[in-house]
């Protein structure tokens, strides 16, 4: 965890405190070469953080800060297949899921098979499905059954590569136990052309065997028989004896593995909807922009590693500027559900205040990740982070060519999404202030004057896609994983369990058997009976 007594830690407290009256605007006049200087390039990325509230001693410092916290020897232990995750006595392999040749690197077991075997079945139903094959019914509906890791992974990235979607097939996504989800979907399907995929690792999980059992009765009243189940579902799981017992067939079950966590989960088989949506040969790219994105993670000098660099700036802005959440602002209607990912990503990962050694971490760790696509917060929770008062960290995403071009469209999406860093950063003076407003008298001038002038110092970062491919989709999903990874360690967390998931999931499992049997809450605390009888009055 970070070390209070360090000597860098006290370098840094101290460089930020010189830095505390020093505005944004400063630093631009002050160092022409800033903007080229503090920023990145990878592949199809470019990483602009020059509108950050730091210098290159800061970015030094940090760096320095990461050494002594031993992230150089966690990424290394990653790479060698160790067992970085204690609590559950496992290693942390995803980064195995995208290696397209050869053994893991350094493992002390080979996992590659597997995931090879693993790949080339997800591909062969992929290529079968999208074909129309003669060993496969004619599919025009696919439905992923999960939740968490086995929903909001593979459905961003369908929604962010619908431009190149198989045309007819479409694929959904149903994660809610509220029926209306997944009731007006069912009203849209024909059953003879409809193929669910069942994700859960344990095939236990409630919500997704609650819609699956629904899904599987709504099979068998439409077409009157149990045995158009082996060739209606599908699933990934690690429990293959559960999912036969439901009525998969053993060919139809692909694997997921310990080793392998539900948030880093979408290039294993739980991508399977994914991969039959934009086709084997699309998600291939995917992987390979993600395992360039290893490499370069794994080789990098830290203050020319873009995951590293991007860790330090959040420890930067949570641990010695104070900022309690970041926000996500995606500019492409495609990365619709990209804040959404990285809520489960960063929180369910860092959200601890428990360090890796057992002992209370003695500062907060994660911030509060949220966010929505930028251009409809401009006009909704952007007057907040304008004028709010609050220091709110912005991460700007966008690519620089459209996935579905329209004659002006773009170049007004680009301009929109750069002013906005740029408004929040340099803000708007007493005197750009008064000359906006040259055209009123005096007296009305002095009354809008303070509503209308802006303090600006808002952080920012601008992650610039040249185009939303699979490669740089997939670089980009590796860069936050990583990003997510680099920040755990500063903190000391163990960043691939989620022991808070639970506790819920065991109390939901005591209380179900109480919402229509009142005896059975009497064990229950008083406001949970309350709760629970006046629901009773409503059910069907």
């Amino acid at each position: 965890m970070l070390n209070n007594s360090s000597k860098t830690r006290a370098e840094l407290k101290a460089h930020c405190e010189s830095l505390s009256g020093v505005h944004l605007r400063g630093l631009f006049s002050d160092d022409p070469g800033r903007a080229k200087r503090l920023s990145l390039s990878f592949g199809g990325l470019y990483y602009d953080f020059s509108k950050q509230r730091l210098t290159s001693e800061t970015l030094r410092l940090l760096a320095a800060l990461a050494e002594e916290s031993g992230v150089g020897d966690a990424i290394r232990r990653m790479f060698a297949g160790e067992r970085i995750n204690p609590s559950e006595d496992r290693p942390a392999l995803h980064v195995a899921l995208r290696r397209s040749s050869g053994p893991f690197p350094d493992a002390g077991f080979n996992v590659m098979p597997e995931v090879a075997a693993t790949r080339e079945r997800m591909a062969a139903l992929a290529g079968q499905l999208r074909g129309g094959g003669h060993d496969t019914p004619h599919i025009r509906d696919v439905v992923n059954i999960g939740i968490g890791g086995s929903d909001l992974g593979p459905k961003m990235m369908t929604y962010a590569m619908r431009s190149i979607a198989h045309p007819t097939l479409r694929v959904h996504y149903v994660s809610n136990l509220d029926g209306a989800q997944l009731a007006p979907l069912l009203q849209t399907l024909d059953p003879r052309t409809t193929l669910f995929i069942v994700v859960s690792k344990t095939f236990t999980t409630q919500e997704t065997l609650i819609n699956a059992q629904t899904a599987r009765d709504w099979l068998v009243s439409n077409l009157g028989d149990a045995a158009v189940i082996q060739d209606s579902f599908a699933a990934v799981s690690s429990n293959v004896e559960k999912a036969v017992e439901f009525g998969i067939a053993p060919e139809r079950i692909f694997p997921i593995w310990d080793w392998v966590g539900g948030r880093f989960s979408l290039w294993s088989a739980v991508g399977l909807a994914l991969m039959i949506a934009i086709g084997p040969r699309a998600f291939d790219e995917m992987l390979r922009g993600a395992e360039r994105m290893d490499e370069h993670f794994r080789t990098t000098p830290f203050e020319q590693n873009l995951p590293v660099v991007m860790a330090l700036i959040g420890v930067w802005n949570t641990n010695f500027l104070g900022a309690a959440t970041s926000a996500v602002l995606p500019y492409n209607e495609s990365l619709r559900y990209f804040p959404p990912f990285l809520q489960q990503l960063e929180m369910e990962s860092n959200g601890k205040s428990t360090g890796i050694d057992g002992r209370r971490l003695d500062e907060p760790a994660s911030p509060v990740v949220w966010g929505e696509l930028g251009n409809n917060g401009q006009h909704a929770f952007f007057q907040f982070l304008h004028q709010g008062g609050r220091l709110t960290p912005c991460d700007f995403i966008v690519a620089a060519r459209s996935d579905y071009p329209l004659p002006n469209h773009h170049e007004a999406l680009l301009s929109n999404c750069f002013a906005q860093s740029a408004a929040l950063a340099f803000g708007r003076t007493e005197d750009e202030t008064r000359a906006s407003m040259e055209m009123l008298d005096p007296d009305r001038v002095r009354e809008l004057l303070p509503h209308r002038m802006f303090s600006g110092n808002q952080p920012s970062s601008t992650l610039l896609l040249s185009a939303l491919t699979p490669e740089n989709l997939g670089a980009l999903i590796a860069l936050y994983e990583h990003k997510t990874f680099v920040q755990g360690r500063l903190w000391g967390i163990n960043s691939f369990d989620q022991w808070g998931v639970e506790l819920g999931k065991s109390l939901a499992g005591r209380i179900l058997p109480a919402v229509r049997e009142p005896e059975r809450a009497l064990a229950l605390d008083a406001s949970t009976q309350e709760l629970l009888a006046f629901s009773r009055h409503y059910l069907l």
